[in-house]
């Protein structure tokens, strides 16, 4: 169970505070830039090849962030027409240290018992690439994506080990990035509070996406029409997926069955995004206000 500062959610960029460079380190070509959409910081990562540029928590590799939530919130975008490297560490109950990393340069995925390689399918790959595994540079019209990623889920997989924390993050070119997040929570985006009471997500596990950590949807638009949510492993599969992608079809959701127990979290449909939207206007007056 996390510590009391990490509950519910715990902020990691700002927590560490990385526009100081003090508890975190960067290396080649690491920018911080104000974006007009996004409504705030990013960070651009980007070099001639993955491992030339990066940012990297804690600074020292000899330190860990000591982090026990069971779910890594990734908002990034990789930049297009280039490959990115993401590198995660973690530490088993046993205190092995497993690194977790997922690139658009990989393959096919790789594992020893210290290294798990994921290959990641952008999101704006088509529903046959994607199912097809194909990997690849990021295309044009790649989007911003929430990647959430279910650490005790993964090493119980691949490995058959038990997780324990999250020692250190290593971001490397080429991609954008706004932020980072650890949570026991399983944030649901495009779900605004009230639609969230309505449906009593809570008594499965799943909250509204924090303000601080959310992308921003302009009034009159749907969160899943304009970022990707990819939810790795994903829900309620049987056997482990080699690569990360978004899911096709989207997920079975909650409100399909009112009598499904309450083992496992779930992941929303757009379909039933659309259907909590319309409960909420319905139970109310007043027209729905975008929630960012």
């Amino acid at each position: 169970v996390p510590a009391a500062w990490q509950r519910p959610y715990l902020n990691i960029f700002k927590h560490f505070r990385v526009e100081e460079w003090k508890r975190s380190a960067k290396e080649g070509d690491v920018a911080a830039l104000t974006d007009t959409r996004l409504k705030g910081t990013i960070y651009r990562i980007r070099g001639s090849n993955p491992a030339s540029s990066y940012l990297q928590l804690p600074r020292a590799g000899t330190q860990s962030l000591g982090l026990t939530g069971r779910y890594l919130y990734l908002l990034f975008r990789p930049l297009p027409h280039k490959h990115f490297l993401v590198h995660l560490d973690v530490t088993t109950e046993d205190n092995q240290v497993v690194r977790i990393s997922f690139s658009n340069l990989f393959k096919e995925f790789k594992s020893t018992a210290t290294w798990l390689q994921f290959p990641f399918v952008c999101g704006a790959a088509s529903e046959g690439t994607a199912r097809r595994g194909a990997t690849g540079a990021a295309p044009a019209d790649v989007r911003w994506t929430c990647l959430v990623l279910d650490l005790p889920s993964i090493l119980g997989l691949y490995l058959n080990r038990r997780y324990s924390h999250l020692r250190g993050v290593k971001l490397c070119s080429n991609l954008l990035v706004k932020n980072l997040c650890t949570s026991d929570l399983l944030f649901e985006p495009g779900v605004t509070l009230s639609e969230a009471r309505l449906s009593d997500l809570s008594s499965r596990g799943v909250a509204p996406m924090p303000r601080e950590l959310a992308f921003p949807v302009p009034k009159g638009e749907k969160w899943h029409d304009l970022y990707d949510y990819i939810r790795f492993p994903s829900e309620g599969s049987k056997l482990p997926h080699d690569c990360i992608r978004k899911s096709f079809p989207t997920p079975v959701a909650v409100l399909e069955e009112p009598g499904r127990p309450l083992t496992q979290p779930v992941t929303l449909s757009r379909a039933v995004c659309d259907r909590l939207s319309l409960i909420h206007q319905i139970t109310s007056p007043k027209a729905v206000s975008a929630p960012w």
